[in-house]
């Protein structure tokens, strides 16, 4: 059972990892620029924060992928320790 479990994390640990890819994209694409090499330092940190105060400003929303980056990582981090927990039962 800790199997499945894992194979979640990972595929949502990958589906955050698009979501981010898509949020630097909408970023760059409205004139953003975005440094590549400490990325995984500022997705966090500047550029989240960052695509979600463009988003509200333009729409008056949050856009979907900050969500959806939020929520992948949150799923992530659960099924990973759920998966874990079970494999040291």
């Amino acid at each position: 059972m800790s199997d499945v479990f894992m194979v979640i994390a990972i595929l949502s640990a990958l589906w955050g990892v698009v979501s981010a890819l898509m949020i630097a994209a909408a970023l760059q694409n409205r004139g953003v620029k975005i440094n590549w090499i400490w990325f995984r330092v500022f997705l966090v940190a500047r550029y989240l924060d960052e695509y979600r105060d463009l988003t509200r400003r333009e729409t008056g929303r949050t856009g979907p992928l900050f969500y959806s980056y939020v929520n992948a990582m949150l799923v992530a981090l659960v099924t990973a320790i759920v998966g874990l927990v079970l494999r040291r039962l």
